[in-house]
């Protein structure tokens, strides 16, 4: 079987507007575009061989006793034409594969992205607590990094970042940014967020709240006078803090309400949907800004009201999903189907749909 030019499938993948790559056993390379899996067709199915030999070319040399180790590892791979991938490896069917997300070298703005002005309000929080959610694959990181960027443009702090992988470089503007990778510069999140605090950080983006050891550092920077930012794979901002508060044993759970009510600045949760002519995906959103009433509803334990907040909450801008589903139905941005898949409510939906709000 013929040898991978990783990069030269990486550049192809590229110039089709693939978000992802695929290498697994008995299958030809498969990538990802508009949200749908399609085959490359032009190239063999692969094997173990060919699987092992792409992996040994692209992985760093820190890494591989981690992949024998625990069977799977992440890493950031630059083509030689510069352009960031973040990679992960992993064992299936005692057979590798690989699994590519293709990055921007270029870091879009919150206007290229079309998201609202109220995400610049959030970047610019002297402190607090700020998350993006949503499924794999949803731009979390995109629009992290597009909230960072703005208040490197907008404000002078220090920013430090922790992620498993670096997925975007952050050039020194008015702010100083520094930023270590799960692996090679710190062992996992919690003891970045640990070590941080003695860095004289300004803002902090945190990967990924993974455990209850990194939400309790997040809270804590939080808390000490800090904006922290971070991401969660939640769909929705009630199931986001009903995520966090279940984290922790049940005797902890009234605690940590009060303190989530005390720092939480805003959840935004979002879903990529296909658009309606088939050029490309649009975020989706759903955004709580916490008000003084949605603190009370969290450390009174009432989160199950936080949809009706959202819902009523546009003059503090907040934005429904389903509101925003039926609005782009409506203007035929996106198909009925697609935005039915998403909904959280269908009669909602298509309440808002038929009514014109």
């Amino acid at each position: 079987m013929t040898a991978i030019d990783i990069d030269k499938i990486l550049d192809e993948a590229r110039v089709l507007g693939c978000s992802d790559l695929h290498f697994t056993n008995q299958i030809a390379p498969v990538v990802r575009l508009n949200g749908a899996l399609r085959k490359l067709s032009s190239y063999d199915i692969m094997d173990e061989e060919t699987i092992m030999d792409v992996a040994e070319k692209i992985i760093p040399d820190e890494m591989k006793k981690r992949l024998y180790a625990h069977l799977d590892c992440d890493f950031s791979y630059v083509t030689k034409r510069g352009y960031r991938h973040r990679v992960n490896v992993f064992r299936q069917r005692e057979h590798a594969a690989i699994a590519i997300r293709l990055l921007r070298n270029d870091i879009p703005t919150l206007e290229d992205l079309l998201l609202p002005p109220i995400l610049a309000d959030f970047a610019m929080r002297p402190r607090g607590l700020v998350l993006v959610t949503g499924p794999t694959g949803s731009g979390k990181s995109t629009t992290l990094a597009a909230m960072l960027d703005y208040a490197n443009l907008n404000k002078s702090s220090h920013i430090i970042t922790v992620e498993d992988p670096i997925e975007y470089v952050h050039e020194h503007k008015r702010c100083m940014v520094n930023q270590r990778e799960i692996g090679p510069d710190v062992p996992d999140f919690a003891s970045a967020l640990r070590s941080a605090l003695r860095e004289d950080p300004d803002i902090i983006l945190v990967g990924e709240m993974r455990d209850l050891e990194t939400v309790t550092a997040a809270i804590t920077a939080a808390e000490t006078g800090h904006l922290v930012l971070s991401t969660l794979h939640t769909t929705s901002a009630a199931d986001t803090i009903n995520r966090i508060i279940d984290v922790y044993p049940e005797y902890q759970q009234t605690q940590i309400r009060t303190q989530l009510a005390n720092v939480l600045v805003g959840v935004m949760s979002q879903t990529l949907i296909p658009k309606a002519d088939g050029k490309g995906r649009i975020a989706a959103l759903e955004i709580l800004h916490v008000t003084d009433a949605c603190s009370a509803m969290i450390r009174d334990n009432k989160v199950h009201l936080i949809q009706s907040a959202i819902q009523t909450g546009k003059q503090f801008g907040m934005m429904c999903l389903d509101q925003e589903l039926a609005r782009m139905t409506r203007q035929g941005v996106i198909h009925e189907a697609d935005a039915l898949d998403r909904c959280q409510d269908k009669l909602e939906f298509y309440r808002y749909l038929n009514s014109g709000e």
